[in-house]
């Protein structure tokens, strides 16, 4: 896609965004299901069912889906998406980039082992192989960006509110 075009798909609606912001909120959703056998969630997607289960660090064989893994590609996924939207939009010659999500768990926070070791991610690290004709500032401003308008780093680096509640 060219930067003509990617304007020309969202003129209208940042026209729309800007007289009327409340039509820009939407809320997005997921849904599982917990099943009696197994530890495992179903998770439906649009592209189909991802099957979650425990990690081999908490006692699963790693033929399910693990949650973390899970999140580090949400964060794959739409950093790449963001990157490929800004390097159209500012016309930059990016032929492709590799783009890697790691992160530290200490799994001895959710087996409770210990309860000083956190529940969750101790670190996130993204990067970025960028491919193309590029000077280091194009580079730079193009990660800036990506990371600027990427939902789920963004999320990540700021976490939201979180309610839970039991249905």
């Amino acid at each position: 896609m060219r930067s003509e075009e990617l304007r020309a798909l969202q003129a209208p609606l940042k026209a729309e965004y800007r007289r009327e912001p409340r039509s820009a909120v939407v809320t997005l959703s997921a849904e599982g299901r917990v099943e009696e056998r197994g530890i495992a969630c179903a998770v439906s997607t649009d592209q189909g069912v991802t099957v979650a289960g425990l990690h081999p660090a908490t006692g699963g064989d790693g033929t399910l889906a693990c949650s973390g893994d899970m999140l580090l590609e949400a964060l794959v996924a739409c950093a790449g998406v963001t990157l490929r939207a800004v390097a159209t939009a500012l016309d930059y010659p990016v032929a492709g980039c590799v783009v890697r999500a790691e992160g530290d768990l200490d799994f001895r926070g959710t087996l409770g082992v210990d309860k000083e070791a956190p529940v969750g991610f101790g670190e996130v690290r993204l990067s970025f192989e960028i491919e193309g004709d590029l000077s280091p500032e194009q580079r730079a401003k193009l990660v800036e960006l990506t990371e600027r308008y990427c939902v789920v780093a963004q999320s990540l680096r700021a976490p939201v509110p979180f309610v839970v509640s039991p249905a």
